[in-house]
């Protein structure tokens, strides 16, 4: 049994900025408006159901709300040397130079801010922020970049 959340039609999106280090295209600083989507295995528990979907809304909306209309950065990051002083964020990378105001940033605890990177470090959160019953077996995200373009990542639990 699988159970789905598409974001697209549950408003379960946000819009960031990032870049890719080494990357001859995506090197440079973009955005994206990006989709999120769960999916749940496992068999339908006592209660009819294979969990209750109120719950896993609201922690990805907790989730995508920590990142929207942010620049993203790769906090775990070997190309990337991030500074923090007293209200800003300065970034090197690449010959490149950035600094931001600290409260337009998130640090992310991921090598690269790739779609890939995300889905994984996203399951990791969704599995430590929610009680999953005994009846669900994997946790799945899917992250849109844009339509058509989405990277998943699994985890069985």
């Amino acid at each position: 049994m699988q159970l789905e959340i598409d974001g697209e039609y549950s408003g379960i999106r946000f819009s960031a900025c990032h870049f890719i280090p080494m990357h001859d295209k995506c090197s440079r600083l973009h955005g994206h408006s990006y989709v999120v989507r769960l999916r749940l295995d496992g068999e339908i528990g006592e209660n009819g159901m294979l969990m209750d979907f109120v719950v896993l809304k609201k922690e990805l909306k907790s989730m995508m709300s920590s990142m929207d209309h942010r620049t993203l950065l790769p906090a775990k990051s070997k190309e990337v040397k991030i500074i923090e002083t007293e209200g800003s964020v300065e970034v090197i990378t690449c010959g490149k130079r950035y600094v931001f105001p600290s409260e337009d940033v998130v640090l992310l605890d991921i090598p690269h801010t790739t779609a890939e990177e995300m889905a994984k470090m996203m399951v990791g959160q969704m599995i430590e922020n929610v009680d999953f019953p005994d009846n669900v077996k994997a946790v799945s995200i899917g992250l849109d970049e844009e339509r058509g373009q989405t990277a998943w990542y699994t985890e069985e639990l």
